[in-house]
């Protein structure tokens, strides 16, 4: 429990990195201010619903896709704050899709894709 505590704290840490540098450039005090308070978008859970739909298109034939996905999708919930964030739907929506990636691994069905 104590490496999971230790494993959400980072994910929370990870949140808030500026990786290009630039996300406040430009702006005034006010502006900054106003961005803080304004709830915004998980990220975790943005990447969750995007590897949901892969785990769902390709999960089939790759069944450990499903699986890594929908432990990430769970794993990366617990970083989610009410306070601070918008809405919880896309780790619903990526748990969701590697839910039935993984049911269609199980049972044996495939999707009929172009490729």
């Amino acid at each position: 429990m104590k490496a999971f505590k230790k494993t959400i704290e980072f994910l929370n840490r990870m949140k808030v990195i500026d990786i290009w540098g630039d996300r406040n450039e430009g702006l005034s005090n006010d502006d900054k201010e106003y961005i803080d308070r304004k709830k915004s978008q998980n990220p975790y859970g943005l990447i969750g619903m995007i590897l949901g739909g892969i785990a769902f298109t390709f999960g089939p034939q790759y069944g450990f896709i499903p699986v890594i996905t929908l432990i990430f999708c769970i794993v990366t919930f617990f970083t989610f704050d009410k306070e601070k964030e918008d809405n919880p739907w896309p780790f619903y929506v990526g748990i969701m899709l590697s839910l039935i990636g993984l049911i269609m691994v199980i049972t044996g069905e495939v999707h009929d894709l172009i490729f």
